[in-house]
């Protein structure tokens, strides 16, 4: 029997898309496999995902406290990667586009999955859309009305 992780665009479950984001994921679907066959499917929230910082490390403590033995991410920072290489759990990478977690879970059934032994991003690379809003509309009028005569 083997427990896999795999970070959940919503809700989680089978037919719930993977998230590419592992640390800031809605939640996490966690897969029970025995002889390439699933046995049992539970979903967990990520309380990490709206976290002001290390929600990688947080993230990984999910990981741990459900006893996973894989995780099967799409991309991982430095933080997530260190937390989950000290717990000894096999980190795979999924394919960074759409797919269910079922799909995910067949992929790792198939060993079609490569292993991923650090980060594959910088810290926080999960942090928001970076998009700032500001109008960016200087309102300075720059008449300049000096006369230019000092020194008379």
């Amino acid at each position: 029997m083997v427990v896999i992780a795999i970070p959940s665009i919503g809700k989680g479950g089978l037919n719930d898309d993977m998230s590419p984001r592992f640390g800031r994921c809605a939640s996490f679907t966690f897969v029970e496999l025995e002889d390439k066959e699933i046995k049992a499917v539970k979903t967990v929230p990520n309380h990490a995902a709206d976290a002001m910082g290390g929600a990688g490390v947080q993230a990984t403590q999910i990981i741990g406290n459900n006893n996973a033995e894989v995780v099967i991410v799409g991309f991982l920072g430095p933080n997530a990667s260190n937390g989950l290489n000290a717990l000894n759990i096999k980190i795979l990478q999924a394919q960074n586009k759409k797919m269910t977690i079922n799909e995910v879970v067949n992929l790792y059934i198939e060993d079609k999955l490569q292993g991923l032994s650090s980060a594959n991003v910088g810290p926080h690379h999960g942090m928001g859309g970076g998009r700032g809003m500001g109008g960016g509309r200087g309102m300075g009028g720059g008449s300049g009305m000096g006369g230019g005569n000092r020194g008379r």
